[in-house]
């Protein structure tokens, strides 16, 4: 059976599909009231959704500030990980910011997360840096990594 995958741009009809796969996702999930902040006031975010059959399955939130795009979190839900979609999700995210004009796009990753760092070297990001005691849950560093786009 074929799957359906769409990519669309999210808004806040999306707030709850965003935080189920956020607190799937993360030890520090972000609240309702910042996703809604995110989606109705931040005039630099936008937030791109991936759709399986209809169905919400991940989401990519990305601000792009004059030439320069900043990931701010990308997660799949947990039983869609494994086929490339964060791959997939992560591409478009890049499209989409080349078209509105970035040409550079960072993000943070957690020293300890070896899955993302690899697939964003793929992709082609290249380390850029350390933030020391980034992650507040633990105090772990985080990696900054950047590529042109």
């Amino acid at each position: 059976m074929n799957k359906s995958l769409t990519f669309r741009f999210m808004d806040i009809n999306d707030v709850d599909d965003i935080l189920k796969i956020e607190h799937e996702s993360f030890t520090l999930p972000w609240s309702k009231e910042a996703f809604l902040n995110e989606l109705t006031t931040n005039q630099y975010a936008l937030y791109i959704g991936l759709e399986e059959d209809g169905k919400v399955i991940g989401y990519c939130g990305v601000w792009i500030v004059v030439d320069e795009a900043q990931i701010t979190n990308v997660a799949i839900l947990p039983e869609f990980r494994g086929r490339k979609l964060g791959e997939a999700l992560m591409r478009q995210a890049m499209e989409v910011a080349s078209e509105r004009g970035a040409r550079t796009m960072s993000l943070e990753v957690r020293v300890s997360n070896s899955i993302a760092q690899s697939l964003y070297r793929k992709l082609g990001f290249q380390n850029g840096g350390i933030r020391k005691n980034y992650y507040s849950d633990n105090q772990e560093d985080a990696l900054v990594m950047w590529v042109n786009l």
